[in-house]
């Protein structure tokens, strides 16, 4: 018989990646319909872009709250038990709002404040889901030793599978009503609840309190330079993707005269190029290595967002804005796989916490500088950070050339391992 390597013992088995994959992808999807389904619910019953930007905003603003402090509750009560409660949070919301739903006339005033509420309720929960889930597959990653890379792959693509059909199944849950929308998003999480596996030992009790949580994070991530270093190119490189993303519309309508419902279309492709190239990378960073796929994403997204800010028709902007993304995927996959095996799992979810806002942060930024420049200025601003994210991403993997991810680490006593 065939002896048992140590790394064929950690790696997971496939009942475990499959359930994983269930719970992931019904999160995911109940998410993203409500991301996209309730403004556009309050858009389509009272036709006020005020409320609309309104039910937006309260969808966002808990999640950067729960993203603050969610990391150091799942560090302290474990993955399992956070994304259970955050899901059977949005399944009671949701099932106590769809009598208000189905009831009331749509814009009511009682029926707008409901769905302010539960955007805004469904928001927080929605990001402390998302760190349970990337904390989840962050173990999975430590434990499949050389092959991490295509758990993280294969769990951005059940991400990127949802943000493409999230909006197009909100939008036909709509047509036939908002009680039956919310009925499938509390469906899609009781799902992801009932399927995710029941925490079998108590976490790290004397982890970090929530209040303390960024604290924490922040100290691993002084103590990691390659995570560090990845993270700050990565943040500068969402800056001039956020500012091609925040002047798509004004691109679209004005230099492209073209109807706003084009984005949409624009988008939709930038979104199935993102998965393909999600999917593939698996195979090529199995032949030719992480840094190397990394790199040469790296310089792809630079060279699309440039071009792209100065793409002379819709055509040829639509695919190099596709390119970017599709780029911008594979570098995702580059920094799952190398923070799972970085961050130590005792502080995990305090660090992931701070990386995922370093990475976002630049994209409210980038919103409001798009909306104090002039149209006719957008394409050269655009252009000059394409050029600085070229410089940013090359300085980050010039620093990375020779660091390696390994097999992962065994958890020591002081490392208690994710339920």
């Amino acid at each position: 018989m065939r002896p048992t390597s140590a790394s064929a013992l950690l790696t997971p088995s496939p009942p475990s990646l499959a359930r994983a994959n269930v719970v992931r992808g019904g999160d995911a999807l109940a998410t993203v319909i409500l991301t996209y389904a309730l403004p556009l619910l309050v858009l389509t019953s009272t036709g006020s872009t005020m409320l609309t930007g309104l039910v937006f905003a309260a969808e966002w603003i808990p999640r950067l709250g729960a993203l603050a402090g969610g990391g150091a509750l799942v560090d302290r009560y474990g993955a399992a038990r956070v994304f259970r409660t955050a899901n059977a949070g949005r399944t009671l919301l949701t099932a106590l709002a769809i009598p208000t739903l189905s009831t009331l006339p749509p814009d009511s005033a009682t029926t707008i404040a409901a769905v302010v509420l539960l955007g805004a309720a469904c928001g927080g929960l929605a990001e402390l889901s998302f760190l349970s889930a990337e904390t989840t597959g962050a173990d999975l990653s430590r434990r499949a030793g050389p092959h991490a890379h295509r758990i993280q792959a294969w769990q951005l693509g059940i991400d990127q599978g949802a943000t493409l059909a999230g909006p197009l199944l909100g939008g036909l849950l709509l047509l036939v009503g908002g009680g039956t929308m919310l009925a499938a998003v509390g469906a899609l999480s009781a799902t992801a609840m009932l399927v995710h596996p029941a925490p079998v030992s108590r976490p790290d009790t004397a982890a970090t309190a929530a209040t303390a949580g960024l604290r924490t994070g922040w100290r691993t991530l002084r103590t990691l330079p390659a995570l560090g270093v990845l993270v700050a190119g990565l943040a500068a490189s969402n800056f001039a993707s956020g500012l091609l993303q925040a002047s798509a519309p004004i691109t679209v309508t004005h230099t492209f005269a073209r109807h706003p419902a084009t984005l949409g279309v624009i988008w939709s492709a930038a979104a199935a190029a993102m998965l393909a190239a999600t999917a593939l990378c698996r195979r090529f960073i199995d032949r030719f290595g992480l840094w190397p796929v990394g790199a040469t994403a790296a310089a792809l997204a630079s060279a699309a967002c440039l071009a792209a800010a100065l793409a002379p028709a819709l055509p040829l902007y639509t695919v190099l804005v596709a390119l970017l993304m599709a780029a911008e995927g594979v570098m995702g996959v580059v920094l799952r796989t190398m923070r799972a095996h970085l961050i130590p799992a005792h502080a995990f979810g305090s660090t992931l916490s701070v990386t995922v806002l370093l990475i976002v942060a630049p994209m409210p930024a980038a919103g409001l500088l798009v909306a104090a420049v002039p149209t006719q200025m957008l394409p050269a601003l655009v252009a000059c950070c394409a050029l600085l994210q070229a410089a940013a991403l090359a300085w980050c993997f010039a620093c990375l050339r020779h660091h390696t991810v390994s097999a992962p680490r065994t958890p020591s006593s002081k490392e208690p391992a994710h339920p």
